[in-house]
């Protein structure tokens, strides 16, 4: 019993761990990667291989723990990874790849409270998605989250149709803003394809360029372009470690309900750093953000605490039914 619990403990620490780490890409990540686009860069697929050219950084923690693991259990295998994983691992590496390029185009091409706005979308398509793939279970506190949280995006977007960048056609605008919400529906997919792998998967699944002529010209000087490079490329693997993580430890529905909780976090800093304008209806969106956030952890402590006594209601019903017996004559 207290190995159990012990286990549960950790496990909401990691989850805390992840959530953390996920907050920290999914609000940095598109303020950092805008900042490249307003100051002269021009590189659209550039930006959209930033977001998961930085893996090397998850990489080195990892070859030391496995040097480590090879050294200490000789009898390791050499690879983990059994081939249906490094298939699925493909497939939904392709479609990231392809969700990156859209992005990044809308980026390019949008404010980030307008990108923010559509990508915020994803949770209604992951939550569709889960439903369908992994049989996600919904209690009235989870879909009420899911609406809070999607009529808090949708308010945002009513003050969007003069954002429009100035120098930037109608065309252009349209066609961001049209791949943005491709790339919302992809990433609403690849989620719960994220939690099908863990399911499917039948083993553990663990943690285990110079472009200088832009760099020359960039409004910001050359040293600061390659810092915003290498920065770009930590804060989208914070993203993406995160929302893994968040995944292994939880599920894809709660991945997605924490990047769009932090869809107001992410319009505040859009507007303390890029002096975007701050409407009502972006304080209203971040009240319904919260509301809905509290709304299906409230629901998860509830639905963990009736799991831990499952024998209450059977002692329930059957006191229930002691009483009507000894009541019928």
């Amino acid at each position: 019993m207290e190995a159990q619990t012990s286990a549960t403990t950790m496990k909401r620490i990691f989850l805390i761990i992840n959530g953390v780490i996920l907050a920290v890409g999914n609000c940095g990540g598109p303020l950092i990667m805008r900042l490249y686009f307003i100051h002269g860069g021009k590189r659209i697929w550039f930006s959209s291989w930033l977001l998961t050219g930085g893996w090397p950084i998850i990489l080195l923690p990892l070859l030391v723990n496995y040097t480590h693991r090879r050294i200490t259990t000789p009898q390791t295998p050499l690879f983990f990874m059994k081939s249906r994983v490094f298939l699925a691992a493909a497939v939904i590496g392709t479609l990231t790849g392809l969700d990156d390029y859209l992005y990044a185009y809308g980026v390019a091409k949008l404010p980030v409270s307008t990108s923010a706005l559509i990508i915020a979308t994803q949770l209604a398509f992951t939550a569709g998605f889960a439903f369908f793939l992994v049989k996600q279970k919904f209690t009235a506190y989870s879909i009420n989250a899911v609406v809070l949280l999607t009529v808090g995006a949708v308010i945002l977007g009513l003050h969007t149709s003069g954002d429009r960048p100035a120098g930037e056609s109608s065309r252009e605008y349209m066609l961001g803003f049209l791949l943005t919400v491709a790339a919302a529906a992809l990433y609403g997919l690849i989620l719960p394809l994220v939690e099908l792998m863990y399911m499917k998967g039948k083993q553990s699944l663990t943690y285990t360029l110079a472009i200088a002529r832009e760099a020359k010209a960039y409004e910001l000087g050359e040293t600061k372009y390659y810092v915003i490079v290498v920065w770009s490329a930590i804060l989208w693997q914070c993203f993406f470690l995160g929302a893994i993580g968040v995944i292994f430890y939880s599920s894809s529905l709660l991945s997605a309900i924490i990047i769009t909780v932090l869809l107001p976090i992410t319009e505040l800093l859009a507007v303390i750093f890029y002096h975007e304008k701050f409407q009502v209806e972006k304080g209203v969106s971040l009240f319904l953000s919260l509301w809905g956030f509290i709304s299906y952890f409230f629901g998860e402590i509830k639905q963990s605490k009736k799991n831990k006594n499952p024998s209450d209601d059977d002692h329930t019903a059957e006191t229930e039914l002691v009483v009507h017996q000894t009541a019928v004559p």
